[in-house]
């Protein structure tokens, strides 16, 4: 197999897919040891090609442009073809601003042609291609040069593979008209605010069993300061300080660097310098906090009226629209869903697009006592009233 090592050779090779209807690419990555996933390796493939229809791209060696991929990616008369594109998307997103366009991804058309929730690349490839992978390459470490063999044939395998499921996914969501279906479901993957963490929203991934309101201010602004650090720096956020040391915090609310020494869970190095002055710093911010500027937890669906005999009735409409459709349940509608639609809301995700059309429709007529439902030897179907 072919690595490719310059731009001349990656504008070739783009320039060759170009007069492709698709291409298929992966990429390897790392990412334990920064916030930002460190790109590693790409894998390309094209096909019906007599010479090297798959490639491998190192981007780690010197001089070497992204740029002809880029213009690979803008041109709208190649299919872009991923796997569980969102981690390969958001890393051409924060390196270029870039997405592939137009997008395909198998993982997100198996789910709607019946393959399962979050179904891996390995099953497609044992169930549709009818091969078997190696997969002991999987964690090793893509930074490291040369790669072996084994990874080699790892990584380009990612890529080979993928035609035949692409191919067989795409004929089967033309077959059973559901490619809106995963168009749909692709506008999430090439939205720039699913790959934009904002500082200021960061406290809403923290959790904790105390919600009051001066409390969730000191964990906002702690994991304000704790993102932009990690932002700026290029590390996890864990190497500042971990969610359990920062309810700590949150919880003692030190003033002073000596306070902070008396930490359990604080790391040792966030106890000084530039760490220790920013947690000082967002602990007063968070205890001088307006009372109208206080975060505050989102409880209305605590406070639902739900009807349950209605919830359990709809649990069985999804079963039904489950079997029938061939789509993993959870993909349609969760059980939190069911209890809010139950309890009268309306502004859910069941109810719009595709899902409204599985299920959501039928769902507000069951709601409403326009329909019933009946067994029918081994099946459930609905029944006009």
């Amino acid at each position: 197999m072919k690595t490719l090592k310059t731009t001349e050779e990656l504008a070739q090779f783009c320039d060759l897919a170009r007069g492709k209807p698709y291409v298929t690419i992966d990429t390897e990555f790392l990412r334990e040891r920064t916030y930002y996933s460190k790109l590693c390796l790409i894998q390309m493939a094209v096909p019906d090609h007599d010479g090297d229809d798959a490639v491998l791209v190192d981007p780690l060696v010197d001089g070497l442009s992204m740029e002809p991929l880029y213009d690979l990616f803008r041109d709208k008369n190649v299919v872009k073809v991923f796997h569980a594109a969102r981690q390969d998307l958001e890393i051409f997103f924060h390196e270029a601003g870039v997405f592939p366009d137009p997008l395909f991804d198998t993982q997100v058309a198996a789910m709607v042609c019946g393959f399962g929730e979050q179904v891996g690349y390995e099953t497609l490839v044992r169930k549709i291609a009818k091969q078997s992978l190696d997969k002991s390459s999987r964690f090793t470490d893509w930074s490291r040069r040369p790669l072996t063999e084994a990874q080699q044939k790892y990584a380009i395998g990612d890529v080979t593979h993928l035609r035949r499921i692409y191919e067989f996914l795409a004929a089967k969501l033309a077959e059973n008209g559901r490619e809106r279906w995963v168009q749909e479901e692709l506008q999430i993957l090439t939205n720039p605010d699913t790959y934009t963490i904002k500082p200021s929203d960061a406290w809403q991934r923290v959790k904790t069993r105390t919600t009051t309101p001066k409390f969730l201010a000191v964990v906002r602004e702690l994991a304000r300061f704790r993102e932009g650090y990690a932002q700026s720096r290029n590390i996890p956020r864990n190497r500042v300080f971990k969610d359990d040391a920062l309810i700590e915090l949150a919880s003692t609310k030190p003033k002073t660097q000596q306070d902070l020494g008396r930490s359990r869970l604080l790391l040792r190095e966030a106890r000084k310098g530039e760490i220790a002055e920013g947690i000082l710093a967002a602990v007063e911010a968070g205890l001088d906090c307006p009372a109208e500027d206080m975060p505050r937890v989102d409880k209305s669906r605590e406070k639902l009226q739900v009807n349950p005999a209605l919830a359990d009735l709809l649990r069985v409409l999804l079963k039904a629209k489950t079997e029938s459709s061939g789509v993993a349940s959870k993909l349609i509608a969760s059980a939190a869903d069911l209890d809010a639609i139950a309890a009268g809301q309306r502004d859910l995700p069941a109810l719009r697009g595709w899902r409204n059309e599985v299920f959501g429709e039928d769902a507000l007529r069951l709601c409403n006592g326009e329909i019933g439902l009946a067994a029918k030897g081994n099946a459930v179907t609905t029944v006009a009233l």
